[in-house]
């Protein structure tokens, strides 16, 4: 059964990637009405993280913010599926990236560099778009799906003509150490949420205090790669501005908790700047701080 659910599905998803842009747009004012009118998808989860995020916000400021989330949400989707057509000539216009000579910089130093995202934007786009145009050796770090069916269909789409090369979250550092000798660029999404048994830090992010992972801190330390951070940016539907920033070049010179802190403040600012394009319908804050401070380390 589930196979043809999903041959229906990748059929459905092709023909839907061929549609030009102006009826895929039309296509994502539909499905926001269904994933936020109708089936109000995750929106109680929704609005507690954006009342937690922004309490001095009204209710009206509050869902103004969601429901500019869910539009953007339902392009997301949309635009996901359309990268199984999409023309390197369309990425070129509609993902930019300013400060991208740090990059350049970066490659002709010989460095390897990790680059931390958050989920704002199109951040799929940015990695397609960014596999396109970098000398250095493209990595995404993935968390597997638990549908075998769709986590196939994922991994085609971003390994779409051999752009990205992709690491299963637990085989990060085995992997990297295997290519050390090559000018990596590894995407990174260090906003997810650890498991229990892999908090480790803790820290005041968006109004609370979260869990994140310190991977991305000990990894550049031993592998001596740069760290950057991408801030994703929706300047209008379809097109995204991807600004390049600097966390640091020398990883082992930084404090412990430095990397890790910066990312969160910078990623901190990139939300508070511009609150919908984050996602906000994950559960980021599910684990208590009280409740796994013997996991702190």
């Amino acid at each position: 059964m589930m196979r043809i659910v999903y041959f229906l599905f990748w059929l459905i998803a092709g023909l839907i990637s061929i549609l030009p842009f102006r009826l895929l747009y039309v296509l994502s004012d539909l499905i926001y009405v269904v994933i936020y009118h109708i089936s109000a998808y995750r929106r109680k989860v929704t609005y507690s993280n954006l009342k937690k995020a922004f309490p001095e916000k009204s209710n009206d400021e509050i869902r103004a913010i969601a429901k500019k989330f869910y539009k953007n949400l339902a392009d997301l989707v949309v635009e996901v599926l359309k990268i199984r057509s999409i023309s390197a000539r369309a990425m070129d216009k509609r993902v930019v990236f300013k400060n991208y000579d740090i990059i350049e910089r970066l490659y002709k130093e010989g460095k390897s560099v990790f680059v931390a995202i958050g989920h704002c934007g199109n951040w799929e786009w940015m990695g397609l778009r960014l596999a396109m145009i970098s000398n250095h050796k493209p990595f995404a770090i993935v968390k597997p799906l638990t549908n075998a069916y769709f986590e196939n269909y994922m991994s085609q789409l971003r390994t779409k003509s051999g752009y990205n090369n992709l690491i299963k979250f637990k085989q990060t550092y085995r992997t990297l150490v295997r290519n050390r000798h090559q000018k990596n660029i590894v995407i990174i999404a260090s906003d997810q949420t650890p498991t229990r048994d892999e908090i480790n830090y803790w820290t005041r992010f968006m109004n609370q205090e979260t869990p994140f992972f310190l991977g991305l801190e000990k990894m550049s330390k031993m592998l001596d790669m740069a760290v950057l951070f991408f801030d994703i940016v929706r300047v209008k539907r379809g097109h995204y501005e991807v600004n390049v920033k600097v966390i640091t070049e020398q990883p082992r010179e930084t404090a412990e908790y430095e990397i890790t802190e910066k990312y969160v403040r910078q990623l901190e600012e990139a939300i508070r700047r511009k609150p919908d394009n984050w996602l906000w319908s994950h559960r980021r804050w599910k684990h208590a701080k009280e409740r796994s401070t013997e996991n702190e380390g």
